[in-house]
Protein backbone atom coordinates (compact mmCIF):
# COMPACT_ATOMS: atom_id res chain seq x y z
CA UNK A 1 0.00 0.00 0.00
CA UNK A 2 2.84 2.37 0.87
CA UNK A 3 4.55 1.64 -2.47
CA UNK A 4 1.30 2.34 -4.30
CA UNK A 5 0.84 5.59 -2.40
CA UNK A 6 4.38 6.74 -3.22
CA UNK A 7 3.90 5.87 -6.88
CA UNK A 8 0.65 7.82 -7.11
CA UNK A 9 2.12 10.81 -5.24
CA UNK A 10 4.92 11.01 -7.83
CA UNK A 11 2.80 10.40 -10.91
CA UNK A 12 -0.62 11.72 -9.96
CA UNK A 13 -0.52 14.54 -12.49
CA UNK A 14 0.70 12.31 -15.31
CA UNK A 15 -1.92 9.66 -14.45
CA UNK A 16 -4.84 12.08 -14.24
CA UNK A 17 -3.72 13.85 -17.40
CA UNK A 18 -3.53 10.51 -19.25
CA UNK A 19 -7.01 9.65 -18.00
CA UNK A 20 -8.28 13.01 -19.23
CA UNK A 21 -6.63 12.61 -22.64
CA UNK A 22 -7.79 9.01 -23.13
CA UNK A 23 -11.32 9.82 -21.97
CA UNK A 24 -11.39 12.83 -24.29
CA UNK A 25 -10.16 10.80 -27.26
CA UNK A 26 -12.74 8.05 -26.64
CA UNK A 27 -15.52 10.58 -26.20
CA UNK A 28 -14.56 12.41 -29.38
CA UNK A 29 -14.34 9.16 -31.34
CA UNK A 30 -17.80 7.84 -30.34
CA UNK A 31 -19.71 11.13 -30.05
CA UNK A 32 -19.58 13.61 -32.94
CA UNK A 33 -21.22 16.20 -30.69
CA UNK A 34 -18.08 16.28 -28.52
CA UNK A 35 -17.10 19.46 -30.36
CA UNK A 36 -19.38 21.15 -27.81
CA UNK A 37 -16.78 20.34 -25.13
CA UNK A 38 -14.25 22.73 -26.65
CA UNK A 39 -14.91 25.45 -24.00
CA UNK A 40 -13.52 23.10 -21.31
CA UNK A 41 -10.19 23.11 -23.12
CA UNK A 42 -10.34 26.77 -24.03
CA UNK A 43 -10.64 27.75 -20.36
CA UNK A 44 -7.41 25.90 -19.56
CA UNK A 45 -5.62 27.35 -22.59
CA UNK A 46 -6.65 30.90 -21.74
CA UNK A 47 -5.60 30.50 -18.11
CA UNK A 48 -2.16 29.30 -19.20
CA UNK A 49 -1.78 32.06 -21.79
CA UNK A 50 -2.61 34.71 -19.19
CA UNK A 51 -0.16 33.47 -16.56
CA UNK A 52 2.75 32.57 -18.86
CA UNK A 53 3.73 36.15 -19.79
CA UNK A 54 4.29 37.47 -16.23
CA UNK A 55 5.79 34.09 -15.29
CA UNK A 56 8.44 34.34 -18.03
CA UNK A 57 9.41 37.91 -17.23
CA UNK A 58 9.53 37.55 -13.45
CA UNK A 59 11.24 34.15 -13.34
CA UNK A 60 14.03 35.04 -15.78
CA UNK A 61 14.74 38.50 -14.43
CA UNK A 62 14.59 37.17 -10.85
CA UNK A 63 17.05 34.36 -11.60
CA UNK A 64 19.59 36.84 -12.99
CA UNK A 65 18.97 39.58 -10.43
CA UNK A 66 19.46 37.18 -7.52
CA UNK A 67 22.73 35.66 -8.70
CA UNK A 68 25.55 35.86 -6.17
CA UNK A 69 27.89 37.06 -8.93
CA UNK A 70 27.66 37.74 -12.65
CA UNK A 71 31.14 36.34 -13.25
CA UNK A 72 30.90 32.76 -14.49
CA UNK A 73 34.37 32.45 -15.91
CA UNK A 74 36.56 29.41 -15.47
CA UNK A 75 37.72 26.46 -17.49
CA UNK A 76 35.39 23.93 -15.93
CA UNK A 77 32.32 26.13 -16.23
CA UNK A 78 33.02 27.13 -19.84
CA UNK A 79 33.72 23.56 -20.93
CA UNK A 80 30.60 22.34 -19.19
CA UNK A 81 28.26 24.82 -20.91
CA UNK A 82 29.81 24.26 -24.35
CA UNK A 83 29.51 20.50 -23.91
CA UNK A 84 25.87 20.81 -22.89
CA UNK A 85 25.10 22.81 -26.03
CA UNK A 86 26.98 20.44 -28.32
CA UNK A 87 25.32 17.28 -27.01
CA UNK A 88 21.88 18.94 -27.13
CA UNK A 89 22.49 19.92 -30.77
CA UNK A 90 23.54 16.36 -31.62
CA UNK A 91 20.44 14.96 -29.91
CA UNK A 92 18.14 17.39 -31.72
CA UNK A 93 19.77 16.63 -35.09
CA UNK A 94 19.44 12.88 -34.58
CA UNK A 95 15.78 13.25 -33.69
CA UNK A 96 15.21 15.34 -36.82
CA UNK A 97 16.77 12.61 -38.95
CA UNK A 98 14.50 10.03 -37.32
CA UNK A 99 11.30 12.03 -37.88
CA UNK A 100 12.30 12.57 -41.52
CA UNK A 101 12.85 8.85 -42.02
CA UNK A 102 9.77 7.81 -40.02
CA UNK A 103 6.74 10.09 -40.57
CA UNK A 104 5.23 11.20 -37.28
CA UNK A 105 1.70 11.74 -38.58
CA UNK A 106 -0.21 9.67 -41.11
CA UNK A 107 -3.65 11.24 -40.77
CA UNK A 108 -5.13 13.98 -42.93
CA UNK A 109 -6.31 17.08 -41.08
CA UNK A 110 -8.21 20.14 -42.25
CA UNK A 111 -7.24 22.95 -39.93
CA UNK A 112 -9.73 25.77 -40.31
CA UNK A 113 -8.74 28.10 -37.49
CA UNK A 114 -6.27 30.53 -39.02
CA UNK A 115 -3.54 29.87 -41.55
CA UNK A 116 0.08 28.91 -41.04
CA UNK A 117 2.15 30.94 -43.47
CA UNK A 118 5.61 30.33 -44.84
CA UNK A 119 7.22 32.72 -42.37
CA UNK A 120 9.02 36.03 -42.48
CA UNK A 121 12.24 36.91 -44.24
CA UNK A 122 15.52 36.47 -42.40
CA UNK A 123 15.95 40.16 -41.51
CA UNK A 124 12.36 40.59 -40.31
CA UNK A 125 12.60 37.29 -38.45
CA UNK A 126 15.69 38.42 -36.52
CA UNK A 127 14.06 41.76 -35.66
CA UNK A 128 10.82 40.15 -34.47
CA UNK A 129 12.64 37.39 -32.59
CA UNK A 130 14.44 39.77 -30.27
CA UNK A 131 12.69 43.15 -30.25
CA UNK A 132 9.36 44.93 -30.42
CA UNK A 133 8.85 48.57 -31.43
CA UNK A 134 6.65 49.38 -28.44
CA UNK A 135 6.91 48.40 -24.78
CA UNK A 136 3.29 47.29 -24.51
CA UNK A 137 3.81 44.79 -27.33
CA UNK A 138 6.19 42.83 -25.10
CA UNK A 139 3.32 41.80 -22.84
CA UNK A 140 1.86 39.27 -25.23
CA UNK A 141 2.21 35.53 -25.67
CA UNK A 142 3.10 36.29 -29.30
CA UNK A 143 6.26 38.10 -28.21
CA UNK A 144 7.87 35.55 -25.90
CA UNK A 145 11.41 35.79 -27.28
CA UNK A 146 11.50 39.61 -27.16
CA UNK A 147 10.05 39.36 -23.64
CA UNK A 148 12.86 36.97 -22.66
CA UNK A 149 15.45 39.41 -24.01
CA UNK A 150 13.83 42.24 -22.04
CA UNK A 151 13.76 40.10 -18.90
CA UNK A 152 17.46 39.25 -19.26
CA UNK A 153 18.39 42.91 -19.72
CA UNK A 154 16.25 43.94 -16.75
CA UNK A 155 17.73 41.18 -14.60
CA UNK A 156 21.27 42.32 -15.36
CA UNK A 157 20.22 45.91 -14.68
CA UNK A 158 19.05 44.91 -11.20
CA UNK A 159 22.25 42.89 -10.73
CA UNK A 160 24.35 45.96 -11.54
CA UNK A 161 22.30 48.05 -9.12
CA UNK A 162 23.04 45.76 -6.20
CA UNK A 163 21.70 42.34 -7.12
CA UNK A 164 20.14 40.26 -4.35
CA UNK A 165 20.40 43.15 -1.88
CA UNK A 166 18.00 45.34 -3.83
CA UNK A 167 14.30 45.48 -3.03
CA UNK A 168 13.57 44.88 -6.72
CA UNK A 169 15.40 41.53 -6.71
CA UNK A 170 13.49 40.44 -3.61
CA UNK A 171 10.21 41.56 -5.16
CA UNK A 172 10.94 39.62 -8.37
CA UNK A 173 11.74 36.48 -6.36
CA UNK A 174 8.54 36.84 -4.38
CA UNK A 175 6.46 37.48 -7.50
CA UNK A 176 7.98 34.43 -9.18
CA UNK A 177 7.13 32.24 -6.22
CA UNK A 178 3.54 33.53 -6.14
CA UNK A 179 3.06 33.08 -9.88
CA UNK A 180 4.35 29.50 -9.73
CA UNK A 181 1.74 28.79 -7.06
CA UNK A 182 -0.90 30.13 -9.45
CA UNK A 183 0.44 27.82 -12.16
CA UNK A 184 0.13 24.91 -9.72
CA UNK A 185 -3.51 25.84 -9.07
CA UNK A 186 -4.20 25.90 -12.81
CA UNK A 187 -2.66 22.44 -13.24
CA UNK A 188 -5.37 20.98 -10.99
CA UNK A 189 -7.81 21.87 -13.76
CA UNK A 190 -5.53 20.49 -16.50
CA UNK A 191 -7.06 16.97 -16.72
CA UNK A 192 -10.52 18.47 -17.32
CA UNK A 193 -9.07 20.92 -19.83
CA UNK A 194 -7.26 18.15 -21.72
CA UNK A 195 -10.44 16.05 -21.69
CA UNK A 196 -12.41 18.81 -23.39
CA UNK A 197 -9.59 19.74 -25.76
CA UNK A 198 -8.93 16.21 -27.02
CA UNK A 199 -12.61 15.37 -27.24
CA UNK A 200 -12.97 18.40 -29.51
CA UNK A 201 -9.86 17.53 -31.55
CA UNK A 202 -10.82 13.91 -32.19
CA UNK A 203 -14.45 14.78 -32.95
CA UNK A 204 -13.28 17.46 -35.38
CA UNK A 205 -10.23 15.93 -37.05
CA UNK A 206 -10.95 12.22 -36.73
CA UNK A 207 -9.82 9.20 -34.70
CA UNK A 208 -6.58 9.01 -36.70
CA UNK A 209 -5.23 11.65 -34.33
CA UNK A 210 -5.17 8.98 -31.59
CA UNK A 211 -3.01 6.74 -33.75
CA UNK A 212 -0.63 9.57 -34.55
CA UNK A 213 -0.23 10.42 -30.86
CA UNK A 214 0.57 6.80 -30.01
CA UNK A 215 2.98 6.56 -32.93
CA UNK A 216 4.80 9.71 -31.80
CA UNK A 217 5.15 8.48 -28.22
CA UNK A 218 6.49 5.08 -29.33
CA UNK A 219 9.06 6.71 -31.61
CA UNK A 220 10.19 9.05 -28.86
CA UNK A 221 10.47 6.39 -26.13
CA UNK A 222 12.44 4.06 -28.41
CA UNK A 223 14.68 6.92 -29.56
CA UNK A 224 15.47 7.95 -25.97
CA UNK A 225 16.65 4.51 -24.94
CA UNK A 226 18.58 4.08 -28.19
CA UNK A 227 20.23 7.49 -27.83
CA UNK A 228 21.29 6.81 -24.23
CA UNK A 229 22.71 3.37 -25.00
CA UNK A 230 24.51 4.45 -28.19
CA UNK A 231 25.70 8.00 -27.47
CA UNK A 232 26.79 7.37 -23.86
CA UNK A 233 29.66 4.98 -24.69
CA UNK A 234 30.77 7.26 -27.54
CA UNK A 235 30.88 10.32 -25.27
CA UNK A 236 32.54 8.32 -22.51
CA UNK A 237 35.18 6.96 -24.89
CA UNK A 238 35.90 10.46 -26.17
CA UNK A 239 36.16 11.84 -22.66
CA UNK A 240 37.91 9.01 -20.87
CA UNK A 241 39.77 7.06 -23.52
CA UNK A 242 40.24 3.30 -23.55
CA UNK A 243 38.09 1.43 -21.06
CA UNK A 244 35.89 4.45 -20.33
CA UNK A 245 32.73 2.99 -21.89
CA UNK A 246 32.98 -0.15 -19.77
CA UNK A 247 33.54 1.90 -16.63
CA UNK A 248 30.68 4.22 -17.52
CA UNK A 249 28.18 1.37 -18.03
CA UNK A 250 28.96 0.06 -14.54
CA UNK A 251 27.49 3.23 -13.05
CA UNK A 252 25.06 4.58 -15.69
CA UNK A 253 21.94 2.62 -14.91
CA UNK A 254 21.54 3.78 -11.30
CA UNK A 255 21.08 7.47 -12.23
CA UNK A 256 19.05 6.45 -15.29
CA UNK A 257 16.62 4.46 -13.13
CA UNK A 258 16.31 7.23 -10.53
CA UNK A 259 15.67 9.83 -13.24
CA UNK A 260 13.05 7.69 -15.01
CA UNK A 261 11.32 6.86 -11.73
CA UNK A 262 11.24 10.36 -10.28
CA UNK A 263 11.02 12.47 -13.47
CA UNK A 264 13.41 14.86 -11.74
CA UNK A 265 16.96 15.75 -12.75
CA UNK A 266 17.45 17.48 -9.40
CA UNK A 267 16.46 14.33 -7.50
CA UNK A 268 19.10 12.42 -9.48
CA UNK A 269 22.00 14.69 -8.38
CA UNK A 270 22.98 12.57 -5.33
CA UNK A 271 23.05 9.37 -7.41
CA UNK A 272 25.07 11.10 -10.13
CA UNK A 273 27.53 12.46 -7.56
CA UNK A 274 28.00 8.98 -6.11
CA UNK A 275 28.53 7.50 -9.58
CA UNK A 276 31.08 10.21 -10.40
CA UNK A 277 32.97 9.59 -7.16
CA UNK A 278 33.06 5.82 -7.75
CA UNK A 279 34.34 6.45 -11.29
CA UNK A 280 37.18 8.68 -10.11
CA UNK A 281 35.95 11.97 -11.54
CA UNK A 282 37.49 14.96 -9.75
CA UNK A 283 35.28 16.39 -7.03
CA UNK A 284 35.48 19.94 -8.37
CA UNK A 285 34.32 18.72 -11.80
CA UNK A 286 31.43 16.76 -10.31
CA UNK A 287 30.43 19.68 -8.06
CA UNK A 288 29.94 21.87 -11.12
CA UNK A 289 28.73 19.43 -13.79
CA UNK A 290 26.05 17.63 -11.75
CA UNK A 291 24.15 20.64 -10.31
CA UNK A 292 24.45 22.60 -13.57
CA UNK A 293 23.48 19.55 -15.57
CA UNK A 294 20.29 19.16 -13.54
CA UNK A 295 19.09 22.47 -14.93
CA UNK A 296 21.02 22.93 -18.19
CA UNK A 297 21.93 19.56 -19.72
CA UNK A 298 18.75 18.60 -21.56
CA UNK A 299 19.42 16.31 -24.52
CA UNK A 300 16.08 14.58 -23.96
CA UNK A 301 14.30 17.94 -23.92
CA UNK A 302 16.03 18.95 -27.16
CA UNK A 303 14.79 15.75 -28.79
CA UNK A 304 11.27 16.32 -27.47
CA UNK A 305 11.28 19.85 -28.90
CA UNK A 306 12.03 18.47 -32.37
CA UNK A 307 9.40 15.75 -32.19
CA UNK A 308 6.78 18.28 -31.01
CA UNK A 309 7.52 20.56 -33.96
CA UNK A 310 7.49 17.60 -36.36
CA UNK A 311 4.15 16.43 -34.98
CA UNK A 312 2.62 19.89 -35.32
CA UNK A 313 4.00 20.32 -38.82
CA UNK A 314 2.27 17.05 -39.71
CA UNK A 315 -0.98 18.21 -38.12
CA UNK A 316 -0.88 21.47 -40.08
CA UNK A 317 0.14 19.76 -43.32
CA UNK A 318 3.53 21.50 -43.63
CA UNK A 319 6.86 20.11 -44.74
CA UNK A 320 9.51 20.06 -42.02
CA UNK A 321 12.22 21.03 -44.51
CA UNK A 322 15.89 21.86 -44.04
CA UNK A 323 15.48 25.61 -43.42
CA UNK A 324 12.83 25.09 -40.78
CA UNK A 325 14.81 22.20 -39.33
CA UNK A 326 17.89 24.38 -38.76
CA UNK A 327 15.78 26.98 -36.99
CA UNK A 328 14.02 24.28 -34.96
CA UNK A 329 17.33 22.77 -33.83
CA UNK A 330 18.63 26.20 -32.77
CA UNK A 331 15.43 26.88 -30.81
CA UNK A 332 15.50 23.36 -29.34
CA UNK A 333 19.04 23.86 -28.03
CA UNK A 334 18.20 27.34 -26.74
CA UNK A 335 15.01 26.25 -25.01
CA UNK A 336 16.55 23.12 -23.49
CA UNK A 337 19.91 24.53 -22.35
CA UNK A 338 19.25 28.21 -21.70
CA UNK A 339 15.70 28.06 -20.36
CA UNK A 340 15.41 24.71 -18.61
CA UNK A 341 16.68 26.03 -15.28
CA UNK A 342 14.00 28.72 -15.18
CA UNK A 343 10.85 27.95 -13.16
CA UNK A 344 8.24 26.98 -15.72
CA UNK A 345 10.97 26.83 -18.38
CA UNK A 346 9.56 23.71 -19.99
CA UNK A 347 6.21 25.32 -20.76
CA UNK A 348 7.99 28.47 -21.85
CA UNK A 349 10.13 26.51 -24.30
CA UNK A 350 7.02 24.96 -25.79
CA UNK A 351 5.43 28.38 -26.15
CA UNK A 352 8.56 29.70 -27.88
CA UNK A 353 8.39 26.84 -30.39
CA UNK A 354 4.71 27.49 -31.05
CA UNK A 355 5.01 31.27 -31.40
CA UNK A 356 7.87 30.90 -33.88
CA UNK A 357 6.38 28.20 -36.10
CA UNK A 358 2.62 28.46 -35.49
CA UNK A 359 1.80 32.03 -34.39
CA UNK A 360 -1.73 31.89 -35.79
CA UNK A 361 -2.45 28.44 -34.41
CA UNK A 362 -1.44 28.88 -30.76
CA UNK A 363 -4.83 27.79 -29.43
CA UNK A 364 -4.29 24.36 -31.03
CA UNK A 365 -0.50 24.03 -31.15
CA UNK A 366 0.33 25.03 -27.56
CA UNK A 367 -1.87 22.52 -25.66
CA UNK A 368 -0.75 19.73 -28.01
CA UNK A 369 2.89 20.62 -27.27
CA UNK A 370 2.21 20.71 -23.51
CA UNK A 371 0.47 17.31 -23.61
CA UNK A 372 3.33 15.73 -25.55
CA UNK A 373 5.85 17.32 -23.22
CA UNK A 374 4.25 15.76 -20.15
CA UNK A 375 3.76 12.34 -21.74
CA UNK A 376 7.43 12.06 -22.75
CA UNK A 377 8.77 13.41 -19.45
CA UNK A 378 10.03 10.09 -17.95
CA UNK A 379 12.38 9.08 -20.82
CA UNK A 380 13.35 12.72 -21.45
CA UNK A 381 14.44 13.11 -17.82
CA UNK A 382 16.31 9.82 -18.02
CA UNK A 383 18.33 11.04 -21.00
CA UNK A 384 18.87 14.44 -19.38
CA UNK A 385 19.98 13.27 -15.95
CA UNK A 386 21.92 10.13 -16.88
CA UNK A 387 23.69 12.25 -19.47
CA UNK A 388 25.02 14.53 -16.70
CA UNK A 389 27.19 11.68 -15.47
CA UNK A 390 28.41 10.91 -19.00
CA UNK A 391 29.23 14.57 -19.73
CA UNK A 392 31.51 14.63 -16.70
CA UNK A 393 33.84 12.32 -18.67
CA UNK A 394 34.17 14.92 -21.44
CA UNK A 395 34.70 17.81 -19.02
CA UNK A 396 37.35 15.79 -17.18
CA UNK A 397 39.24 15.26 -20.43
CA UNK A 398 39.66 19.01 -20.97
CA UNK A 399 40.28 19.82 -17.32
CA UNK A 400 42.41 16.88 -16.10
CA UNK A 401 43.91 15.65 -19.37
CA UNK A 402 43.16 12.85 -21.83
CA UNK A 403 44.50 10.13 -19.53
CA UNK A 404 42.65 11.17 -16.37
CA UNK A 405 40.73 7.88 -16.18
CA UNK A 406 43.77 5.71 -16.83
CA UNK A 407 45.57 7.45 -13.95
CA UNK A 408 42.62 6.80 -11.66
CA UNK A 409 42.38 3.15 -12.70
CA UNK A 410 46.14 2.69 -12.33
CA UNK A 411 46.01 4.00 -8.77
CA UNK A 412 43.27 1.50 -7.95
Amino acid sequence: MKATGKFFSKYWFLITMLIGIVAGCVTGAVWPGATALEPLGTVFINLMFCVVVPMVFCSISSAIANMGSVKRAGKVLGTTVITFMCTAAVAALLMYIVVRLIPITTGSYEIVEGEVDAGLGIADMIINFFTKPDFVELWSRRAILPLIVAAILFGFGVQMAGGPETMTAKLLADLTNCIMKVVKLITFYAPIGFFGFFAYLVATYGPELIGDYSRTLIIYYVMCFAYMLISSPIYARFGGGKGAAKTMFKHLFAPAAVAFGTCSSVATIPTNMEAAEDTGISRDVADIVMPMGATMHMDGSAMSAIIKVAFLFGIFGLDFGTGRAILAIIVAVFSSVAMSGIPGGGGTGELVLCTIFFPDQLAIAYPIAIALGNLVDPPATMVNAAGDYVVSFIVSRFVDGKDWLQKKLHRV
